[in-house]
């Protein structure tokens, strides 16, 4: 098949002086980006008292699975609420993820992402190695989302309507391979305290066939929020020409956000 890709590039606040868009409104899965509605719940739990961030929580065998993070390789097997979360937003961590969501309830993500009218992107499941959804429970993919909802959840937190503890876990993502790749940061330290001229929060989603990246940036005097999906066919050899173009994507939105002086 030919790749499918939801885009959508705004300004906070300016959902309606879009600086790019393609099929925004198109609902594709978002592999680990649905985590986000995750941390957003986990976070306004913490914030309302309803959760001590420095909780101790234990992964248990149903909870475990390998892939993407670290806790699944490290002794440790508790950690507090907050590191957990430190790991999704640094490692998109399979594990605490699992774990948090455990703690957190799916019920009250899906709650929390109605209340804020997040939909289409939405959580739909646990981390699973294996999906057969002949099993009651088991969703066909983890989360799923357009362009356009994927930007409102930046937009929302830029607004302060989501905790600023989301953005304080996000800073920490190690992944710009994506859109992100273009803003030329240190991968592993890009925070407030020490990020060159672009400042940058953002989540990548990935699946065989699927690459997904949502960010906010401020450069320039500019606070932007972009959202880009892709699904496509890795046996057609999609994959090189789709990451070109998350990486032209991220230069446009560059160019445009620091103009030469």
């Amino acid at each position: 098949m030919t790749a499918q890709w939801s885009v959508f590039v705004a300004p906070v606040g300016q959902p309606d002086s879009p600086w790019a868009q393609e099929n925004p409104d198109l609902v594709l899965p978002t592999a680990s980006i649905g985590k986000l509605v995750l941390l957003g719940e986990l976070a306004r739990q913490i914030d309302a008292g309803l959760i001590d961030p420095g909780e101790r929580v234990t992964w248990t065998d149903e909870d475990f699975l390998h892939d993407s993070g670290l806790w699944h390789v490290l002794d440790q097997r508790d950690l507090t609420i907050a590191d957990a979360a430190r790991l999704v937003g640094a490692v998109s961590d399979n594990l605490a993820t699992n774990v948090l969501l455990r703690r957190v309830g799916l019920e009250a993500v899906r709650a929390y992402g109605e209340h804020l009218g997040l939909a289409p992107l939405e959580l739909l499941d646990f981390v699973r190695e294996e999906r057969d959804t002949s099993i009651p429970g088991v969703a066909w993919t983890l989360s799923v989302g357009s362009a356009r909802s994927l930007w409102n959840y930046m937009d929302l937190l830029a607004a302060g309507q989501i905790p600023e503890l989301v953005a304080q876990w996000l800073s920490l993502d190690t992944d710009l391979s994506m859109v992100a790749s273009a803003f030329l940061l240190d991968p592993l330290a890009h925070t407030a305290y020490d990020a060159d001229d672009v400042l940058l929060i953002n989540k990548t989603g990935t699946l065989n066939r699927v690459r997904a990246d949502v960010g906010l940036v401020e450069a320039g005097g500019t606070r932007l929020a972009y959202a880009a999906i892709a699904e496509f066919d890795p046996a057609a050899g999609d994959l090189v020409p789709v990451m070109a173009r998350m990486r032209q994507i991220g230069d446009a939105i560059r160019d445009r956000m620091t103009p030469p002086s």
